[in-house]
């Protein structure tokens, strides 16, 4: 089975026209079934908003929750809200809580930054959060080209699978070693995850732009392009149960047509909640 879905449900104006922020989910349910949550990485979310989330979705919807950033490394020197890695995990898995009891977590998000390379420090990290995770389904995704070069890319698999990660597939620009080529393969027989990110090769790296978050992601799809992605996801799914796959080139609006496109190629009707609200807009 293949979802089709969004990374965040606030943005979009061009799925909502004038319906309220605070009704914004409950609309987004309607054309699609899952959703990435991204302010998880920024800070862990108050319990009160998985629940008060939880509450706004059908009972089918599944939320995939980002790892906050302090988990996967991205802070370096920045501060990190927790003292110990140990209170920080704990705050994670309460955080979460809602939404498992749901039975509405389709997975956690670990996005690694651009300087995690594959070294056996970062093998042994790897370990230990998969152990700190206990029984929450998480999903890997790499920034550095290194875990997927020529003579590492099928032991890195194998690791994967070994250890119970998701694989993340990525489509993101080819721009040297912060970037990931698309490896199309499940390392586990239920779930597999596939993040677009768009090609924009020219804004990738460019994080020195004031704009650089809105200049990366900026993006459409062609066609073209698409049905390449339906082969593939079609491909993937002779061994994998099911296909969670999320737009991320939100900056132009341009997300949420493609991943609609996506769906019709697909033959995907991916909302669950009736759109009465369409009236509204």
């Amino acid at each position: 089975m293949i979802k089709i879905g969004l990374t965040g449900f606030g943005d979009h104006e061009e799925l909502y026209g004038k319906i309220k922020p605070a009704d914004r989910l409950s609309a987004y349910s309607a054309y699609f079934s899952i959703v990435e949550i991204d302010s998880s990485f920024y800070a862990v979310q108050p319990v009160k908003n998985y629940v008060k989330w939880v509450n706004q979705t059908p009972e089918q919807f599944k939320f995939i929750v980002k790892a906050y950033q302090g988990m996967t490394g991205h802070l370096r020197n920045k501060k990190n809200y927790y003292d110990t890695p140990e209170e920080m995990y704990r705050a994670f898995h309460t955080s979460i809580a809602p939404v498992r009891a749901a039975g509405k977590l389709a997975m956690t998000l670990f996005q690694f930054p651009p300087w995690f390379d594959c070294t056996k420090d970062n093998v042994e990290f790897l370990r230990e959060i998969k152990e700190r995770m206990l029984d929450v389904p998480s999903a890997i995704e790499f920034r550095n080209d290194s875990w997927y070069s020529p003579e590492l890319r099928s032991r890195t698999l194998q690791f994967l699978e070994q250890e119970g990660w998701i694989h993340t597939v990525a489509d993101e620009p080819q721009a040297g070693s912060g970037s990931i080529p698309i490896v199309p393969v499940a390392t586990s027989p239920d779930i597999t995850y596939v993040r677009l990110h768009g090609r924009n090769t020219g804004g990738w790296n460019q994080s020195s732009h004031p704009d650089w978050r809105k200049l990366r992601y900026l993006y459409r799809y062609s066609t073209e392009e698409l049905i390449e992605w339906q082969s593939r996801l079609l491909e993937l799914e002779q061994s994998c149960r099911e296909i969670y796959v999320v737009f991320n080139n939100n900056s132009a609006g341009d997300a949420t047509p493609n991943a609609q496109e996506l769906q019709s190629l697909l033959g995907i009707d991916g909302g669950l909640a009736p759109r009465q609200l369409d009236l509204f807009t």
